[in-house]
């Protein structure tokens, strides 16, 4: 899966002359929380965050009177407050590497580009959602984890026995075990009992030890 087929296309952008005040509104009205700063020609020169912008706002212990706050902020300009040296990714990158780069970096948010130019944006909420989908999580069925041993043909194993006792298999995720001789593997499950598919990856023995166990509806796990 690539960042095009995940990304916002043509992303809610804001001029470098916009004011702080019509940021947060657009923000605000848009449900965002970061927007590409663009110059006149429609160049991207920047991001501001929502952080960014609260950050540069008049604390509420201010001695400012309430007349002077809307001035005030009237007057900070988005080429003021915005990040100049923006982190950006292309349409043909990888999801997980565009994950990588915002896990790597601290940041919310990738503007896409092609060409030079801006062509979307990528962000955490983005790559949640596939995360959701990857693990099953709106899917109903049998979620099961186990620590499996790390050598080849281990999950052509698990998924041969699945399928031997009539599961389907409606997701699948790996990540580290406890150390690298193991990797922990969470599965979900349709058309199969919980104490079915426990016993038959208890029989597959190799090593796999079932770590927890669970069923799971539209609504969630038990």
């Amino acid at each position: 899966m690539l960042v095009k087929d995940r990304m916002t296309p043509r992303p809610i952008t804001i001029g470098e002359d916009a004011s702080l005040e019509e940021a947060l509104r657009l923000m605000h009205s848009e449900h965002i929380r970061r927007l590409p700063v663009v110059d006149k020609e429609g160049r991207m020169v920047g991001i501001v965050s929502e952080l960014d912008l609260l950050k540069a706002s008049p604390s509420p212990a201010t001695s400012l009177s309430i007349y002077e706050i809307p001035y005030l902020l009237s007057k900070i300009k988005m080429r003021d407050i915005m990040t100049k040296d923006v982190i950006t990714v292309t349409e043909d990158t990888p999801l997980e590497e565009a994950a990588r780069i915002m896990a790597d970096n601290k940041i919310g948010g990738l503007p896409v580009m092609r060409d030079g130019r801006l062509v979307g944006i990528i962000t955490e909420t983005d790559i949640f959602k596939v995360f959701l989908e990857m693990l099953g999580g709106r899917e109903p069925g049998v979620r099961i984890s186990m620590l499996v041993p790390e050598r080849k043909g281990i999950l052509a194993q698990i998924t041969g026995k699945i399928a031997e006792i009539g599961g389907n298999i409606v997701a699948l995720g790996t990540t580290m075990g406890e150390d690298p001789t193991t990797r922990q593997v969470t599965i979900r499950a349709a058309d199969v009992s919980q104490e079915a598919l426990v016993a038959a990856m208890e029989e597959l023995g190799e090593g796999i030890e079932v770590l927890d166990v669970r069923i799971c509806s539209l609504t969630g796990c038990a």
